[in-house]
């Protein structure tokens, strides 16, 4: 690991530069109706896992994902909310209120956070995390949203993508691979 690296995993709040200009600065709503700063309250020196979901999703991506996404919950045990966080940011802002995300994650039993906000703000957080149909026709419809999630290290600077409809296995896996390198026993 360079030295920037150790000293960003040590210090995570040394993470500013390129990858804090990055992020748009947007303000979205939770599940709780509180004010959060995409960057800087939710993603900042973390391991994340974003997706990108609807409450009236009639296909099986937002369901099904949700479900799995559960499973992954309770898959990190005490690794989640702690070293792992999670977020399902809604692509239908209009219609999924903070209170109409609540009663959807209490449906589902999902006890990490569900966000809302401006559209644009949401169009332009898809766009930077790559989850974005590069047809704008394609891109418009909601029914034909990517079904991907991004996971991340932000301190580290290490994202990959994967469907939301991979195992629970399959994405602790790829949390894995984005922890730090165990430094060697003296």
């Amino acid at each position: 690991m360079s030295d920037r690296s150790q000293a960003l995993a040590d210090d995570p709040s040394k993470a500013i530069g390129p990858r804090a200009e990055y992020f748009p600065k947007v303000t979205l709503r939770t599940q709780d109706d509180k004010k959060v700063q995409f960057y800087d309250d939710l993603i900042k020196g973390k391991m994340v896992v974003i997706n990108f979901m609807y409450t009236r999703c009639d296909g099986k991506l937002c369901g099904e994902g949700t479900t799995d996404l559960v499973k992954l919950q309770n898959a990190l045990g005490d690794h989640f909310d702690r070293e792992v966080f999670m977020y399902s940011i809604t692509l239908d802002p209009e219609h999924d209120t903070p209170e109409v995300l609540k009663d959807y994650a209490k449906k589902y039993g999902a006890r990490w956070t569900f966000l809302t906000g401006k559209a644009e703000d949401i169009t332009e957080l898809r766009r930077k995390l790559g989850l974005f149909n590069s047809d704008p026709k394609v891109d418009a419809d909601l029914k034909k949203h990517t079904g991907m999630i991004r996971i991340g290290n932000e301190t580290l600077n290490k994202w990959t993508t994967a469907s939301v409809l991979s195992s629970p296995d399959r994405i602790l896996q790829m949390i894995e691979r984005m922890k730090p390198p165990t430094p060697p026993e003296k």
